[in-house]
């Protein structure tokens, strides 16, 4: 028992980039579980992993300007990912798209723009950072934007939390009763969902970011039937899948962010096996 806990602690109590990347998952943990149970609900999982792209050219920019600058990178890819939500929306709105193609189109073209970006004027390493990060290269600045950006999606969610969910199952009648009610809580929760994949992009690059949102959300959906319960798995799982995916990539020497999208992945795969038969009544009780 003694050696199972060596193994576990051990890489914590070691070594100081163990701890900031233990910390700076968690942190992430808790605030991007909701915006991906969230994200399920209002059926806009595209839009999360369209964003996660769109932060990419903006990182990119700002990273040519500021180098290895936190301020640079984050403020550009928070820029990056308003524009391509905006443009997205407009879009939507004046055209015969829907706002799921348009945010498909959006994020391909701010992937293919950031991934040229980097390429033209980076180089291959810089490429590989911004796509993929390094979770066990969190410093403090990032530590301190992660626990900013998730405090302020917490309060922000216990705010508007009963507006939230009455908007999630039912916006129609939620903007009869209240005229701007839907835009607000609609611009408020994806300035919510870009802050969070920056944070995220921080730690995990722009591809990973994502996972960590959607994955245990996803896992979340088919194993519990309440949305508090939902909220409450889908932390569980991303906080498990952190500490999990650290010790693997620790001891089998891969990278730190795919190992820990892996082990989300791997609970994801685990709850389609077990409850099959569960989800269309999770579905139809989670509201």
């Amino acid at each position: 028992m003694s050696a199972l806990l060596d193994l576990i602690v051990g890489p914590f109590a070691e070594f100081d980039f163990m701890r900031h990347a233990l910390v700076g998952s968690l942190a992430l943990s808790l605030g991007c579980t909701p915006v991906g149970v969230f994200l399920l609900l209002r059926r806009m999982s595209l839009m999360g992993d369209s964003l996660s792209h769109a932060v990419l050219p903006g990182a990119a920019v700002g990273y040519l300007i500021g180098g290895l600058s936190l301020p640079w990178m984050a403020g550009g890819g928070m820029i990056a990912g308003l524009l391509v939500a905006l443009l997205a929306g407009l879009s939507s709105r004046r055209t015969r798209l829907d706002e799921g193609a348009s945010f498909a189109g959006f994020y391909l073209l701010a992937l293919a723009g950031g991934v040229v970006i980097v390429s033209k004027w980076g180089n291959s390493v810089d490429l590989m950072n911004l796509l993929f990060g390094s979770v066990l290269a969190v410093d403090d600045p990032s530590l301190i934007l992660v626990a900013a950006i998730t405090t302020v999606t917490l309060l922000w969610f216990g705010w508007h939390y009963r507006g939230l969910v009455l908007d999630s199952a039912d916006p129609t009648f939620l903007g009869q009763g209240q005229g701007r009610g839907v835009m607000r809580y609609h611009l408020g929760f994806t300035v919510l969902t870009v802050m969070n994949l920056v944070a995220g992009f921080q730690a995990m690059g722009t591809l990973m970011a994502v996972g960590l949102m959607m994955l245990p959300a996803a896992t979340a959906r088919l194993i519990a039937r309440t949305l508090p319960g939902m909220l409450l798995a889908a932390w569980l799982v991303a906080s498990a899948s952190s500490v999990i995916g650290l010790l693997v990539s620790y001891y089998l020497a891969c990278p730190s962010g795919p190992a820990i999208v892996l082990t989300a992945g791997v609970a994801y795969l685990s709850a389609l096996l077990v409850s099959p038969g569960t989800t269309n009544t999770a579905k139809a009780s989670a509201l």
